[in-house]
């Protein structure tokens, strides 16, 4: 992976008590390594990519990176790689077929980076969200975020709503295949975020 403190970013936030947070271009092939590692574990199952080569994850993010519509980022903590960030415009995706997209509204996909060997850290994935929210909402000029997590993925869905995320309808995917994108069908609990509701960081 190439050194990230160098690395231009596309949104860059210092907070309080935390450190600094920097939104960063993936690039697919000097960060497939880290996010082969990442998508790779048990936790990670519901990102669809277990049991994927490096190369193979490589070849999906470069695809990635053709796209108008879909954008991939490395966000990275005082220079330590953080997070997976994917955004993309709901009626360009499949989750538009699915509920009444508005203008101003944005898809996200997030994947945090594993808990390191203190394991889990009080605050931290609300102190990284902060500015993961703060880039797509007020960065991108963006009114409403749009996540799709697995209805079995109570995880992710509980975090969502801890953090501010207001439930939706319970939605199902419909099945992408093409040449270069195949996704099953995906059974999703949909949540939003709105931007009057979320602090100025």
């Amino acid at each position: 992976m190439s050194d990230l403190q160098h690395r231009e970013a596309v949104h860059e936030q210092r907070i309080d008590g935390f450190g600094t947070v920097r939104v960063l271009p993936l690039d697919p092939h000097a960060d497939a390594e880290v996010i082969h590692r990442w998508v790779s574990e048990e936790r990670a199952v519901f990102w669809g990519m277990t049991g994927l080569t490096v190369t193979q994850v490589a070849e999906i993010y470069a695809h990635m990176e053709t796209l108008d519509t879909h954008h991939a980022f490395l966000v990275a903590k005082d220079g330590e790689a953080a997070a997976l960030l994917q955004t993309y415009e709901p009626e360009a995706d499949r989750v538009g077929e699915c509920y009444p997209v508005r203008p101003g509204d944005i898809g996200v996909h997030l994947l945090l980076a594993p808990a390191g060997p203190a394991g889990a850290r009080t605050g931290w994935t609300a102190h990284l969200v902060s500015a993961i929210t703060a880039y797509v909402l007020r960065g991108l000029d963006r009114q409403r975020i749009v996540v799709d997590p697995d209805v079995r993925n109570g995880k992710a869905i509980t975090r969502f709503e801890r953090l501010g995320f207001e439930m939706g309808p319970v939605v199902v995917l419909p099945e992408i295949d093409l040449p270069d994108v195949y996704l099953p069908q995906k059974h999703a609990q949909l949540a939003f975020l709105h931007r009057e509701t979320v602090r100025p960081g």
